[in-house]
Parts: C-alpha cells; structure tokens; sequence
C-alpha cells in the first residue's frame, strides 16, 4: 500500500474517535500495552512530560516542545486530532515523521492489528512511543488524548504530570459533573511525580490535591500568584502576536518581554502552565534558560507546526479561525472577538452530532450572521440540523452544503470593515487553515 492507501486503511480498519465518536474509546489499556509489549515497550525507553486538561493542552504541549527544541534537547511531539494530515501527530524536533515510517510500520503490524484490534488512537500511540524510542529523543511531550486515566498515553511514567483545567466536554464518557470529569484527568498523576495544575478551579482542585496527596506527588497551582514568576499582557494587537511581561520577584534584572506568535488571549493561562513547568523541569537538571524561552516563543508555529489557535487566514477580508468548541473554549474566543475592531460579525459554524450544543448556542452573539455548516467527518452535525437548533437561541444564518461554501459565502457578504470567523469545531477549523 502507498502512504494514501496506509491512511485509508487505518481509517476503515480501526474505530478512529472523530469519524464515529464514543464507541471508538477503550475502556482500558489492554490494547495499548499489548502492542507496546510487541514493540519491546518503547514507553519505558524515552523521559516524558504528560500533559492533559479540557482546553489549551495542545497550545501547552506545542510551547513545551518549541522552548525544549531551542534549548538544544531532541523533542518528540505526540498531539491529536491532526487538522490536514495524520503525521501532524508525531513530531521530532517539529518535523513529522516520513509516509515511508507509517507506511512501514502498519504494513509490518497489520497482522497484530487484526488479532488484536485496536483503535485508531491505541495505534497511533503506539506508534510514537516506537518512534521517539528509536530517535532516542532527549524528551517527548506527550498530549493525553480524551480524559486521562483511561488514555492510551497514560502507560508512561513521566518526569512531569501537567493538567491544564477542567471544563465541560465529553461529559458521555467521562462523567456529567466536574468533580467526576476531574477524577478523569487526574488519572495521569503519578506517584512520587511533580503535577502542574494551570488554572485553580474551586469546584474541582480537591479532587488534584487529593490524588496528587495519595501519590505522594508534590503539586503546584500555576495560576496562583508564586513567588517565583508572575506574567502580565502588555498590549494585544489581537492578531499576530501577544506581548507579555514575564517578572521574577526580587530579581536584580528587569522584566523579560515575551512575544507569542499565538496571540488569543487565552495563551497567558496556558503560558503560566507552560513557565511552571519550565521551572520544574529546571529543577530536575534540564538546561533552558529564560533567552531559550523567549526564542521559541516567537516561533512556536514554525517550530513545531502549530495551527488554528486564534489564527488570521485572511486581511481582506479579515478572516480569524479558532479551534474553541466547548462552553469554556467558546467563551475565551468571545474574549477574544470583543479586542478586535470590526463593524459586523460573520459566524461560520459547524459541529458535531453526539455532545449538547445547547450550551454552546446560547452563549454566542445574537447580532452576528451565522453560516452553518457541517464538518466532513461523520460525526458532523447537519447543517440544517444545526441551524434549527441555533433558531432556538435566536441565531439566524443559512445553511450551505460544505464548510467551504460557508466560508465563500461569508468572505463574498463581508464589507470593508467586517469580521468573519470560522470555528465550533476542531474539524471545521480543519478544513480551512
């Protein structure tokens, strides 16, 4: 098979989550570590940095790896969904692995495959794990995919755990409460290792502080005022880049002025995960220094091949696409959409058809023209399915056949001065960038 035929396989063979959602999610590990055990358990032969959470773990993972890449160490990079091509995945150094690696590699394990019939996902991972073994990567930052406990990544024992936060999705499959979506993802925390938590969320910091007590693993809340940094906005253009602060209590020197090429607003929260972790990983012998960060930080899309975070697709016109799709997600892109000047709001939509876009729906704006679409993926939500459920929280637009006719149609309406935006779905944003 060539490199197409490899994909196709793969997609056809093993349940893959985003074409047929929950069904495509193992409820254990078995097979995860049945095809590792074939590939002598490459997890155990690579250090590892696991990094998990509801929002802003890709954005976390992708800064990890750029300031780990600049400060010289051999970076393997395992993320998920990919947006164009399934290399996109697994990076090292920021470039994806050949079509002859993945070519390869299921031809020599398609038998295994089929005796012992994993999932698209518990393939992939097993994938990277052989990879960054046999590029005897320096250290992999590895992105949970869905939850954390159950992940097919949580076979690793990394130096440093990190979760982000905890918001509402995949509540189908990892709980209908936050204290239970929490448990979830603190699955990942190890004993005796170091946890990241970004943000401090009243409701569920119990539950971390309890795991993290019961494994004898030392815990830091990034978003708390430390004393060992704190970061500030300086200024946001909004779109190119985020201007921050970075301050060093007591230190002698003046404040490091950091540029994100990720500019949404958002990236500060991720961004204080991102420098705590940086100081742990410091604390355990790695040498990054704060000229390492501030190098890679201007640079993380080019250096790791980051994309659809608050990213501008068009000047004329001005056209901004984010992959945001949960409650949390959506609110942290309308932050984002009030600090841009635009006369009216063009909204291309799509989703998908198994989680409660209820939520969703009412807290966008009711002035905006909407453009419905629906994601080629077959969990996509029909686009005239969504429109009559967007009709219920006062929502008005049309629907059109494919993502790319919305946006067509939202860039030809759009007047000088106008906004159009593209976004309520990762595989939407997929289809654009």
């Amino acid at each position: 098979m060539n490199y197409q035929q490899t994909i196709e396989y793969l997609y056809t063979q093993l349940p893959l989550f985003t074409r047929v959602g929950a069904s495509a999610f193992k409820k254990d590990l078995t097979n995860t570590l049945a095809l590792c055990e074939l590939l002598d358990n490459p997890q155990h032969k690579f250090k590892s940095v696991h990094v998990g959470g509801t929002n802003g773990k890709g954005s976390t993972s992708h800064m990890l790896a750029a300031i780990l890449q600049v400060a010289g160490y051999k970076t393997g990079l395992y993320t998920s969904p990919h947006l164009k091509d399934f290399r996109e995945r697994i990076r090292v150094n920021g470039q994806m692995i050949s079509e002859e690696t993945v070519i390869d590699f299921v031809a020599e394990h398609k038998a295994d495959f089929e005796r012992i019939e994993p999932s698209f996902f518990e393939m992939t991972v097993a994938l990277a794990f052989d990879i960054f073994a046999k590029e005897e990567v320096d250290i992999a930052i590895v992105e949970v995919g869905l939850g954390g406990r159950l992940d097919s990544t949580n076979i690793i024992s990394p130096l440093l755990s990190v979760i982000t936060n905890i918001g509402w999705d995949h509540m189908n499959m990892l709980g209908n409460t936050l204290e239970l979506i929490a448990g979830e993802k603190a699955g990942i925390i190890k004993p005796n290792t170091p946890v990241i938590i970004g943000e401090y969320q009243p409701e569920v910091s119990q539950v971390f502080l309890n795991k993290a007590a019961q494994e004898h693993s030392p815990l830091i809340f990034a978003s708390d005022s430390n004393s060992e940094f704190d970061v500030q906005i300086l200024n946001n253009s909004g779109l190119e880049f985020l201007n921050v602060e970075l301050i060093v209590p007591g230190a002698l020197q003046a404040p490091l002025l950091l540029q994100l090429d990720i500019p949404g607003t958002y990236q500060l929260k991720n961004l204080k995960t991102v420098l705590s972790s940086v100081n742990e990983l410091r604390r355990q012998g790695f040498n990054i220094t704060n000229e390492h960060i501030a190098t890679a930080l201007k640079q993380v899309k080019t250096l790791t091949g980051l994309h659809g975070r608050w990213e501008v697709l068009s000047r004329n016109p001005l056209t901004i696409c984010d992959t945001g799709h949960n409650p949390e997600g959506i609110a942290e892109v309308l932050k984002n959409l009030a600090n841009v000047d635009y006369q009216k709001l063009h909204f291309v939509i799509g989703m998908v058809n198994d989680k409660d876009i209820s939520q969703v729906l009412a807290m966008l704006p009711k002035n905006a023209v909407y453009y419905f679409c629906k994601p080629d993926i077959p969990r996509g939500l029909d686009a005239e399915s969504l429109k009559n459920n967007a009709l219920e929280a006062a929502l008005v637009g049309e629907a059109y056949p494919t993502v790319l006719d919305a946006l067509r149609t939202a860039q030809k309406n759009a007047q000088s001065g106008d906004l159009v935006f593209v976004g309520g779905s990762t595989f939407v944003v997929a289809e654009v960038v």
